[in-house]
């Protein structure tokens, strides 16, 4: 385990351990490796790879000229990189380094070729930056992730496919549930998807949610696993969209614990999800958390971008590139 005065990271999947504002941890949790192993079906505090969200069919169509079949962990889909996605595998790390005249907490994988059926050899790099910010004379903690995903080896595979995110769950209720929570998204624009998941090709506004407006999350609902669009341009997206400026996506805050949380990102889109699976039982003085016991926001690019041609070049990577992104969390009480 690597740890700062506020966060504490583990090299299994790179998670995200501990989140503190004033000595309260706002992110769902296990206190050892161990129990992450046995329990952690929910992700709690994941890096989600090589893809994050769902793949049709379990099956990339077309990459290198043929198909890919993957494993079917979600119904007929591929969820989250497999039956053992990068949140799953021992990182290298934690090594405190210099990145950009700032210090960090960097984490390395290399994921084989074939490895959950996705083809050629991947370097990974996950670099953690905390820090603190005066705003308004209020103190907020920061916690900065960039990505960074190459194609490496002397095979001949020419391409894979690359779509990184954050899988922590987080609570601002200091209760088990996190009803009472206020929310707001920038956006409304979401794919709409079918029974299973997966986009069906348009993208409308979500009923209920209107951008920049606050709403407040009860005991039942509204139940969202929505993919939201910041950008509704496709082909204007990068493979490594670390030169874009990091856009806010959401912000939440609980009105009798005043914490609030930012969710900022360069990515073009974002699931928001508010828990409706999670079913972990009690261990080691933690009570069991169950549904509606944390909320997701995972920056991503859209889903199942890889079997749609014209959202491929956002999840593509080729030999010679380099896949890149930045998430920013920023988190206070006042």
């Amino acid at each position: 385990m690597s740890s700062t005065n506020d966060f504490s990271f583990l090299p299994l999947g790179a998670i995200i351990q501990e989140f503190q504002i004033n000595g309260k941890n706002i992110v769902q949790n296990f206190p050892s490796a161990d129990l992450y192993k046995q329990y952690n079906a929910p992700f709690f505090g994941e890096t989600i790879g090589r893809i994050a969200n769902r793949i049709s069919g379990a099956k990339i169509n077309n990459l290198n000229g043929k198909s890919y079949q993957l494993a079917a962990n979600n119904g007929p889909n591929s969820l989250h990189g497999g039956n053992t996605g990068w949140g799953k595998r021992e990182f290298e790390g934690p090594a405190r380094v210099t990145r950009h005249g700032t210090d960090c907490i960097l984490f390395k994988y290399t994921s084989p070729d074939g490895e959950e059926g996705y083809p050629g050899t991947v370097s990974v790099s996950v670099w953690y930056t905390p820090g603190k910010e005066q705003e308004d004379g209020i103190e907020k903690t920061i916690l900065q992730i960039e990505y960074e995903a190459e194609l490496v080896g002397d095979n001949d595979i020419e391409e894979t496919v690359i779509g990184m995110t954050n899988h922590s769950y987080f609570n601002l209720t200091g209760d088990t549930m996190i009803s009472g929570t206020e929310v707001t998204l920038v956006t409304n624009k979401y794919q709409v998807v079918d029974a299973s998941g997966i986009p069906t090709g348009p993208i409308q506004e979500y009923p209920g949610v209107v951008p920049s407006k606050s709403f407040t999350l009860g005991q039942e609902e509204p139940d969202i696993d929505d993919c939201f669009i910041i950008n509704t341009d496709p082909a204007s997206v990068p493979i490594d969209t670390r030169d874009l400026p990091l856009q806010k996506l959401a912000s939440f805050c609980h009105p009798e614990t005043k914490l609030h949380l930012e969710v900022s990102s360069t990515e073009p889109a974002f699931q928001f999800y508010t828990g409706k699976y999670i079913d972990v039982p009690a261990v080691e003085g933690l009570p069991a958390r169950g549904r509606r016991s944390g909320f997701c926001v995972e920056p991503s690019r859209y889903v199942n971008a890889v079997n749609v041609p014209e959202y491929q070049g956002m999840v593509v990577l080729k030999k010679r590139q380099k896949y890149g992104s930045k998430i920013m969390y920023k988190a206070w009480e006042a």
